[in-house]
């Protein structure tokens, strides 16, 4: 059953958001070539606590740093280390905060130095791609119509949809019902209700869709190593339509 939250509830998931919000400001400084992912999550993990709440990812079914950061084909779940960034790679950064009992959870992809003109491409309009299926949200649709949005402008412009990996609904627990694909098929699906929360986000590539997992379990990249993009805001319906609980 998809939970419908009070107003009070909502706050919560705001402050939570805001938090996901300034710490990804804060971090994004930091993306430079030079910089080891594990500085990344290092920084996120002390600014997180400083703001009195709780990384979400940290120890979740075992994982072991507070954010994922995942490197060019890698997609999501990518676990902080030694790894360098370099100049003209791309880096999805993803932040999940627990604050008071409720999460928030949002997803950037950055360009780090001087990166081509394609993985421009994909960050672009893997960004857009999010932002045409909230422009769907509103009371009473159905969410086919949200992931059949984000697919249909996947397609239109060449990149690769996983289809493996979903969106969700989110509030007192980081995943909650219902999983939200990135394609679909227009009015199926749940009818969406003023006060519903979920996390939509968009995970797209330079070629096909086929995953792989790392030797560490828990990173997923794309079978023919062509970079990915992610991006991802929590959101809850509104009577006119919906709010970004995670920041523009």
């Amino acid at each position: 059953m998809v939970s419908i939250k009070t107003d009070e509830e909502i706050k919560l998931m705001l402050k939570a958001g805001n938090i996901v919000y300034e710490t990804h400001k804060y971090i994004e400084k930091y993306i430079k070539p030079g910089t080891t992912t594990e500085k990344l999550n290092e920084l996120a993990d002390k600014f997180i606590l400083k703001m009195n709440a709780i990384p979400s990812f940290k120890g979740y079914n075992g994982f072991p740093k507070s954010i994922c950061v995942s490197v060019n084909e890698q997609i999501v779940h990518g676990i902080p280390g030694s790894y360098i960034l370099k100049d003209g790679d791309i880096v999805s950064i993803d932040i999940g905060v627990c604050y008071n009992g409720y999460h928030g959870d949002s997803a950037y992809t950055y360009e780090v130095g001087n990166v081509d003109i394609e993985r421009k491409y994909l960050i672009e309009h893997t960004k857009k791609a999010l932002y045409e299926g909230l422009s769907e949200i509103r009371p009473g649709i159905r969410l086919g119509n949200v992931s059949s949005r984000i697919g249909e402008y996947a397609k239109k412009h060449n990149l690769g949809i996983i289809k493996e990996l979903v969106g969700h609904g989110i509030g007192k627990y980081l995943h909650e019902k219902p999983d939200i694909p990135n394609f679909g098929t227009r009015n199926t699906g749940l009818v969406l209700q003023e006060g519903m929360t979920l996390a939509i986000e968009p995970m797209l590539t330079l070629g096909s869709d086929e995953i792989c997992f790392e030797d560490d379990g828990w990173t997923i990249t794309t079978n023919d190593r062509k970079s990915a993009a992610h991006f991802e805001h929590t959101i809850v319906v509104t009577k006119e339509g919906y709010k970004i609980l995670t920041g523009e």
